[in-house]
């Protein structure tokens, strides 16, 4: 292999786990309709790990709560 290869090789592989990074910080914004409209709404922006953090602790929420007993002072399930 030529010098100019091995070098081109070396810089694409260098550059890898920089875009897989990159891909974590990439902004994603999200357009929301505000309840009891139709027209008005918002939009969100935030990196997608955060998008991903907020699904996964939402996730996580509401499987906790979908298991507890409200009648009986918050029992978890048997």
């Amino acid at each position: 292999m030529s010098g100019a290869a091995v070098q081109a090789r070396q810089t694409t592989t260098a550059d890898a786990p920089e875009r897989a990074a990159d891909a974590r910080d990439k902004m994603i914004c999200k357009r929301f309709v505000r309840t009891g409209s139709l027209v008005a709404g918002y939009r969100t922006c935030k990196t997608k790990w955060e998008w991903e953090r907020e699904r996964e602790n939402l996730r996580q929420q509401s499987i906790s709560d979908s298991c507890r007993d409200r009648a009986n002072g918050g029992a978890l399930c048997s």
